[in-house]
């Protein structure tokens, strides 16, 4: 289980998570939405020792993510910003990451067929498209056989199947007993297998609740609404302030 509790963070003067705080269950696929800059990347720093919540905590199975033993066995990640060198193969990029979470050179081509580049180990990874990097990048967060996946727009980059591939992988991978949390803003296509959901805007969970039976419009629905009320919240608590300056 993932455990934010009460988690705030503070860049100068500007509030950038504002006491957030939900659980991501056990064999639960949890989606975490929001508009750009809502705060949902600095939340995975936190997650991951990255950076650090002046209040609050984030708990992996009760530890911090940097108390883990073998960290890269828990959690599995995918950000888009991943790096990948251009001119390394796919098969040569693994099997380095592979050292670092202590896998075996069998666990690499494994992980390769797993997200369907098999075929693509040896080629350069310049000559990648995006959504080939994407499946790149969910194999190298699965070399290490973890329980928990923490995966920002995976879907992003990916054809058709592509996306039907991807999820089917992370429904079955919840429904064994995996963790996940997934960022995304295909919220259609989210509704289609995860278990809840979570709506952060402007630093705050401004909702959360299970979706799992909801069609893609309701979801969108629960979405503008979520997002709305705290705009409009934010908006009237600005003109109060003008309101009282100019008294």
């Amino acid at each position: 289980m993932l455990e934010f509790s009460h988690v705030t963070k503070h860049y100068d003067s500007r509030t950038v998570l504002d006491d957030v705080t939900f659980d991501v269950k056990a064999g639960w696929v949890t989606g975490l939405v929001g508009p750009n800059g809502s705060g949902k990347t600095t939340l995975a720093r936190i997650l991951l020792g990255l950076a650090a919540a002046d209040s609050g905590s984030v708990r992996i199975d009760g530890l911090p993510y940097t108390a883990l033993d073998r960290p890269g066995h828990t959690v599995g990640t995918l950000f888009e910003s991943v790096g990948l060198h251009p001119n390394m193969t796919a098969y040569r990029h693994l099997r380095i990451q592979a050292l670092a979470v202590d896998a075996s050179e069998k666990r690499v081509a494994d992980v390769l067929a797993d997200v369907g580049l098999g075929a693509a180990a040896t080629r350069k990874i310049r000559g990648f498209s995006l959504g080939m990097r994407q499946r790149l990048g969910l194999a190298t967060a699965l070399l290490g056989r973890p329980q928990i996946l923490v995966l920002d727009e995976p879907a992003n980059g990916l054809d058709p199947e592509g996306i039907r591939w991807l999820r089917n992988f992370l429904r079955s991978f919840a429904d064994l007993g995996g963790t996940v949390l997934v960022t995304s803003h295909q919220l259609a296509e989210l509704a289609r297998f995860a278990d809840d959901v979570v709506v952060i805007s402007q630093g705050r969970v401004v909702d959360a609740r299970p979706i799992a039976g909801l069609g893609g419009d309701e979801l969108e629905d629960i979405y503008r609404k979520a997002v709305g009320s705290i705009a409009d919240l934010d908006a009237m608590r600005t003109r109060n302030e003008v309101r009282h300056a100019t008294k």
